[in-house]
């Protein structure tokens, strides 16, 4: 090593202060090559600050060992010695290091150790264990350095199970009090989730060769977020990790970016980078460390190494087409072909959401490569299947994000780029306008049991601030964008008409009751001349609560719900003048529906046909989406328990009910279905007859067999907690008959729980009309008690208990 003394200028305190001010200051340099120029700068300082030794080494460690020192970044610094020689001269060489350092005002963090004392330390000290991995040798005795680090990285492989948990406890913990980075104001750079702490721990599980993080974006991700904190310490003069307000447009100044919320941009683009590979990794890292622990139990009851050839298969249950579980992920089933099917990630992402499973990255990776383009306007199936994703509730977010990592979200719906990590500037909203759009829609899935079209409300709490990142007024700028969205997803005109509506007043009822006098009927008249019915008003009532919710806690109170109930409560009186129609009554059956029933009749058994059905590309006439699939007629001589039997065979035979519609004609019952399989292919008309004389005649277990599906079914919705099921009592609906009215979350084999129940309650069910929107079922059933008279109050509001407690409710 040269001596001090004939070091270059730039080698001695004051050669090394001038070209650092030359450096960050007047230099052309920034970014990570400004950074890497800096730390090379302070190797060759420190370097002869040390001189010619023997048996010592000067190593940099954490971020220096990195070579990433920012301009007012701590100078981690470990001298090593081999033990031999005295004490009194190393702490010579010691002095001869740091005090240089402290003199030049400069930040240090020092130990002098031995390689064993290091390596002592690193066992009780995560964090000195961390800093280890990233030695880096600056002079003296490099073997001393490279047995150093050959130590420190076999101790953390050997350790990684016991060392990784320890990690993430730490930085859950460092969470909690920091929160996350891509939604706070003043963001702390380093140690908020999805921030530099972060990335430096994704580092650390890579070195234990247990997982690896997601490489797409990581490293620029992690390179603006150093380029910020170096714009910052520029800026303030102080070694500060933290993103204050009052600094922000300096900050984006230095940076070249246009203003404050240029720069909370791309922090946030950043952070959700850092945070989605996290997620990623620590959920490899927890399925790997099950798989090891797992294995020894498996060779034990296999025997030798697993069985013959010691290969094991993984289980892998299905969830939808195309869709399967395995290993606590949602995954591609081998057959899925994302380029020939253009619904599958909405599919998948639906099933991994109602399963409370998260998307599979690698799923996702394929599907954000191969897919093809969607059809315009899209798919009736793709338009079900972003409903049942919406509706999912809190297991939607996860799943929307691993869609928005890989771009996904912006190619189905451009809009969104207008919204993406955008800033929130008010200390009431928790969230960016992105995440605050899905958080809304998450909420709205509690309340969906509270409206007749939970689709609109969806769909509405997705799009209500879609306007917000343009010009003009968000609430009619996203308007003309909602309008454009729901006609390309497939929506009809008035549907359409009324996702417009719900995105441009979606502040009119909370702004309204909590400003004016509930008591003036101007304040009524408000609300009435933009919301014209009440099937509107009762969306645009569980759109706000939504939206309130999802924006924090100081947005919603019990003094707030009143008011606006109270609100929607007069508007409604004020709309309900005029006589009802019967909303769910059906029409008169078609002629080969009669064709079917004289055949039952004439045979005393069932019949039925089934037909493929093209995809619908419009909405159907009751408004609703149009349904998929297959149309399916079944005619049956009336008798109890039609409705379960028929109900309880297409669950078994996997066939979802989109539609249904039931009839009493002449002695025989009519059911029409719009079915579509699950997966795989469906069952042949032949089939599903048979079954069904079986259910009827109750040769055919349908009861137990559905309960045993139920039971799996239910263990594969983790975390997701849907609203409990509604039904209620359609006062005035029907002349001859009472309606009830069924919202529930959809789910194999509920159609069949109905029927059960209506038949215990010993009502005769003359009609139904049934409807899937999305995750949400919404059906009507016109009963009545066995003399063919209408239930009296007492005995329908009975009924509707029982079903209640029959469903789960």
């Amino acid at each position: 090593m040269t001596d001090p003394q004939t070091c270059p200028d730039d080698s001695e305190p004051g050669g090394y202060a001038a070209a650092r001010l030359r450096l960050l200051h007047q230099g052309a340099l920034t970014g990570p090559p400004r950074r890497a120029a800096l730390a090379r700068l302070t190797d060759q300082w420190l370097g002869a600050l040390l001189g010619e030794t023997r048996g010592v080494a000067l190593v940099a460690v954490g971020g220096y060992g990195r070579g990433e020192l920012s301009p007012r970044s701590d100078l981690d610094v470990l001298l090593l010695h081999d033990g031999t020689a005295d004490i009194s001269k190393i702490a010579a060489i010691a002095d001869r290091v740091w005090y240089p350092v402290w003199d030049m005002g400069l930040a240090l963090d020092h130990s002098v150790r031995t390689p064993a004392e290091a390596r002592r330390t690193a066992a009780g000290d995560l964090k000195v264990h961390l800093g280890l991995l990233d030695a880096r040798h600056l002079a003296g005795d490099e073997e001393l350095t490279a047995a150093l680090r050959t130590t420190a990285y076999a101790d953390w492989r050997a350790q990684a199970p016991a060392r990784l948990a320890e990690l993430r406890e730490l930085g859950e913990e460092r969470i909690r009090h920091q929160g996350e980075l891509r939604f706070l104001l003043e963001p702390d750079l380093k140690e908020a989730r999805g921030g530099l702490r972060d990335a430096t721990a994704l580092r650390a599980v890579a070195a234990s060769w247990l997982a690896d993080a997601p490489r797409a974006g990581l490293e620029r991700a992690r390179a603006h977020l150093l380029d910020v904190r170096d714009a910052l310490h520029l800026t303030t003069g102080r070694a500060t990790d933290r993103l204050a307000l009052q600094e922000q447009d300096q900050v984006a100044a230095v940076l070249g970016l246009p203003d404050a919320d240029g720069l909370l941009h791309g922090v946030y683009e950043a952070a959700r980078t850092v945070s989605y590979a996290a997620d990623v990794t620590w959920r490899e890292v927890g399925r790997v460390l099950r798989a090891r622990s797992a294995r020894p139990r498996l060779r034990r009851i296999l025997g030798g190494r697993g069985g013959r050839g010691g290969f094991v298969e993984v289980e892998r249950l299905s969830l939808a087409d195309g869709v399967v579980e395995q290993d606590g992920e949602a995954v591609l089933a081998r057959t899925a072909r994302p380029e020939h099917d253009p619904v599958l990630a909405l599919r998948a992402a639906a099933a991994a959401a109602q399963a409370g499973l998260p998307l599979s990255p690698h799923a996702v990776r394929r599907l954000a490569a191969s897919a093809g383009p969607m059809p315009q306007p899209w798919p009736a199936d793709a338009r079900e299947q972003l409903v049942t994703l919406l509706g999912a509730g809190p297991p939607t977010v996860p799943v929307w994000e691993a869609l928005e990592a890989e771009g996904i979200v912006s190619r189905l719906l451009p809009e969104w780029e207008h919204v993406r990590c955008r800033p929130q500037r008010n200390a009431v909203h928790r969230w960016t306008v992105d995440r605050h759009l899905v958080e809304t829609a998450a909420r709205a899935a509690a309340l969906t049991r509270r409206v007749g079209r939970p689709d609109l409300l969806l769909v509405a709490a997705l799009l209500h601030d879609i306007g917000k990142g343009l010009p003009g007024d968000h609430s009619v700028t996203g308007e003309a964008l909602a309008r454009d969205v729901a006609r390309r997803i497939g929506f009809g005109a008035a549907d359409t008409d009324v996702l417009a509506t719900l995105v441009r007043h979606h502040l009119l009822l909370i702004d309204t009751a909590t400003r004016r006098d509930l008591a003036d009927p101007a304040t009524v008249r408000t609300v009435t001349d933009a919301v014209t019915d009440t099937a509107t008003l009762e969306l645009l009532h569980a759109l706000t609560e939504a939206d309130a919710l999802a924006t924090g806690p100081a947005a919603w109170s019990a003094w707030r719900a009143s008011l606006v109930a109270d609100l929607v409560r007069r508007a409604a009186a004020a709309l309900a003048g005029g006589a009802e129609e019967e909303p769910h009554a059906p029409g008169p059956p078609a002629p080969e529906a009669l064709r079917l029933a004289a055949d039952a009749l004439r045979t005393g058994g069932p019949v039925l046909t089934l037909e493929s059905r093209p995809e619908g590309m419009g909405p159907a006439e009751n408004g609703a989406p149009a349904p998929v699939g297959m149309e399916l007629r079944i005619a049956v001589p009336d008798q109890p328990g039609v409705l379960p039997a028929a109900a309880g065979v297409l669950a078994l035979h996997r066939l979802t009910v989109r539609t249904a519609d039931l009839r009493a004609v002449d002695g025989a019952l009519l059911l029409s279905w719009r079915v579509a399989a699950e997966y795989g292919s469906p069952p042949g008309a032949a089939r599903l007859r048979n079954d069904l004389v079986r259910a009827l005649d109750g040769s055919l277990d349908v009861p137990g067999r559905l309960a045993e599906r139920e039971a799996a079914y239910s263990r594969r919705r983790r975390g997701m907690v849907p609203a409990p099921p509604s039904v209620t009592v359609a006062a005035a609906a029907s002349h001859g008959a009472t309606v009830l009215e069924v919202r529930a979350q959809d789910e194999p084999g509920l159609l069949h729980r109905i029927g059960r129940a209506l038949d215990q309650a010993g009502v005769w069910v003359r009609s139904a009309r049934v409807s899937t929107l999305g995750a949400s079922a919404v059906d009507a059933f016109y009963v009545t008690a066995p003399d063919g008279a209408a239930l009296t109050p007492r005995a329908a509001s009975a009924v509707a208990r029982a079903m209640e407690e029959a469903l789960g409710g």
